[in-house]
């Protein structure tokens, strides 16, 4: 039988309203491990990991996102306590205000100069990052 790590996919969605942006999305996890997160969530057998983007942010957060463009690939084993993931990150444009859904208890919009770094699951620090840097 062949094993391989489960595959994800995140959003790292940027709200505006009209043109002007307000931030970006973050939401509190219903599950372990429990804290502040990017929405997302995994890829379904036969499904494109550009569609389960999209599907796991209205899910999540009830909004319609565009895909602007893709993070990074984030695969290291130790990046999710529960199991090995590998996650295609993508950056994405909605607008609207994000409702927690699925296994969000709630979701936020953060400005960028307040995301609560000490809070955030995963390796969601690290990958928020990247996407500040670039």
């Amino acid at each position: 039988m062949i094993r391989t790590p489960h595959l994800a996919t995140d959003g790292i969605i940027e709200i505006y309203d009209g043109r002007e942006f307000r931030g970006i999305v973050l939401i509190e996890r219903k599950n372990e491990p429990r804290g502040l997160a990017l929405p997302g969530g995994f890829v379904e057998i036969g499904e494109r990991v550009e569609e389960a983007c999209v599907r796991e942010m209205r899910e999540e957060t009830g909004l319609t996102v565009t895909i602007r463009r893709l993070l990074g690939v984030y695969s290291d084993p130790a990046r999710d306590p529960r199991f090995h993931t590998a996650s295609c990150v993508f950056v994405c444009e909605a607008r609207g205000e994000p409702v927690g859904g699925d296994d969000a208890k709630e979701a936020f919009v953060y400005r960028l100069e307040e995301i609560p770094w000490g809070r955030l699951c995963f390796d969601h620090a690290a990958i928020l990052e990247d996407y500040l840097r670039r």
